[in-house]
């Protein structure tokens, strides 16, 4: 059945149908008018408001698509430019593993909304290395072995690299604060917060 538009007048009639129903069946006159009024309320279809024209610079390059406003930019990130380094994990901006960099400040890509991202820098993990060199934030991840699957390294790198442009450095407990919106299933958390202060110059 198609989904349709429901609005408070529409949905209070329909609430009422059962009990109209049950005073149709007792053989009430005024329930059967309103019954029959009910009935004919319509559904209109539910649509959206189609794509939209956007353009996304991601790791310094302009990426100009067509979207549905309410496309995520984890989505777009994924789907739309194959920039897969991006992990889809929860979904509700719980676990970290979609974070990137917008204007240089961590976010969680599965809640920013594509088209609010346009006119902003967004950095992946993709986007960190320069010139075939790894960014000192990778290359501690590598060095302190700070991963085991790695399903959550890139958002872990992508917040560290956020930490430590904001200095939220100056302690373990601090890192490890500030770091908290990054689930790790694996427990690497000591080895992250080792690579976190190697490449903020704090090992």
């Amino acid at each position: 059945m198609a989904l349709g538009k429901v609005t408070r007048r529409r949905f209070l009639v329909r609430s009422a149908i059962p009990a109209i129903a049950a005073g149709i069946g007792i053989g009430v006159p005024r329930l059967n008018a309103v019954a029959q009024a009910a009935s004919s309320v319509s559904i209109v279809p539910a649509s959206g408001p189609g794509a939209v024209p956007v353009t996304l610079n991601v790791n310094g390059t302009e990426h100009a698509m067509r979207i549905e406003p309410r496309v995520t930019l984890l989505d777009a990130l994924r789907e739309q430019l194959g920039l897969t380094g991006t992990k889809k994990g929860c979904d509700q901006g719980q676990c970290g593993a979609c974070t990137v960099l917008v204007d240089g400040r961590r976010v969680n890509a599965c809640l920013t909304l594509a088209i609010a991202a346009e006119g902003k820098k967004v950095t992946t993990v993709e986007g960190l290395a320069s010139d075939g060199k790894l960014h000192p934030v990778q290359a501690a991840f590598l060095e302190y072995d700070a991963f085991q699957c790695g399903y959550c390294t890139p958002g872990q790198i992508c917040s560290a690299v956020g930490l430590i442009a904001e200095g939220r450095t100056r302690s373990d407990a601090e890192i490890r604060e500030f770091m908290s919106g990054n689930i790790c299933r694996c427990g690497a958390y000591t080895n992250i917060v080792a690579a976190v202060k190697a490449a903020a110059g704090h090992a």
